[in-house]
């Protein structure tokens, strides 16, 4: 698996930042308070989709490359009881823990993703998932007026997990073929190219102190790059964040284009 982090340390990532949602959803002054960054749900609601999503990518990742059956047959459900909810989440992030142990990083495992850069293995599952509760830890923070930068040793991480994971695909970009460079403050730049035979993401050296030649000078150049920290790049792909909160470099109408597409696989 392609990835910047071991197995063991994806683990103990997930279970901080578990931790970290427990601690940001036991501070909210109300469970029914709204998530900004997720309008449609409540404190409660997200709470909900963090423990019942733990506990199907449990029951996953424990049955293979089958597609498990459903998990919330005869599972508890989320307890609205401010004293029960906190446990009730601990015992759903160890429900999915004690699988990704107990499977390891190289087992087959059914995933949602097709043709993409992420391989279907427990192990991509377990990159995968430290992203989403990372993410919706910052919601809850956001919620409770303590947001926080995601981690470093994680966002790093995530952003190449959303572009292997979410982005690529075999199926032809419908427009004229370009590139999207991603460029991380702590040293770390990434390229995604779309063409007719996709999306595909590689890592690339990242910048120097020198500015960016422009692309109608530079046929190499990418169409738009965008600079920020890792955890501002990951919460910029996943809309957590605007456009105006990072340095964006040429056709920023690119981005646009790039979340309408629906790739047909």
């Amino acid at each position: 698996m392609t990835t910047t982090l071991e197995f063991p340390v994806l683990l103990r990532l997930i279970d901080e930042r578990s931790a970290a949602f427990r601690a940001a959803v036991a501070s909210a002054p109300s469970l029914d308070v709204q998530v900004p960054t997720c309008p449609e749900w409540t404190l409660f609601d997200l709470a909900q989709h963090i423990g019942e999503g733990r506990r199907a990518w449990a029951a996953t990742v424990a049955a293979g490359p089958a597609p498990a059956k459903s998990a919330a047959e005869g599972a508890p459900a989320a307890p609205r009881e401010r004293e029960a909810l906190p446990a009730w989440l601990a015992e759903s992030t160890e429900q999915l823990l004690d699988a990704l142990r107990e499977a390891g990083p190289d087992r087959g495992c059914w995933t949602w993703w097709g043709a993409s850069q992420s391989p279907r293995t427990s192990g991509a599952v377990a990159r995968h998932q430290l992203q989403q509760i990372a993410v919706h830890t910052y919601d809850a923070q956001v919620t409770t007026g303590t947001p926080q930068p995601l981690p470093t040793e994680v966002a790093l991480d995530g952003v190449e997990e959303f572009l292997f994971t979410c982005v690529a695909t075999t199926s032809a970009w419908p427009h004229k073929p370009t590139a999207f460079d991603f460029h991380a403050t702590e040293g770390r730049s990434w390229r995604l190219t779309v063409d007719s035979d996709g999306a595909r993401t590689t890592r690339v050296p990242a910048p120097g102190p020198t500015p960016a030649t422009a692309a109608h000078e530079d046929p190499d150049a990418a169409g738009v790059s965008v600079r920020g920290t890792a955890s501002e790049l990951v919460l910029f792909v996943y809309d957590r964040i605007p456009a105006d909160s990072l340095r964006i470099d040429g056709d920023a109408g690119l981005f646009d284009l790039l979340r309408e597409w629906e790739p047909e696989e």
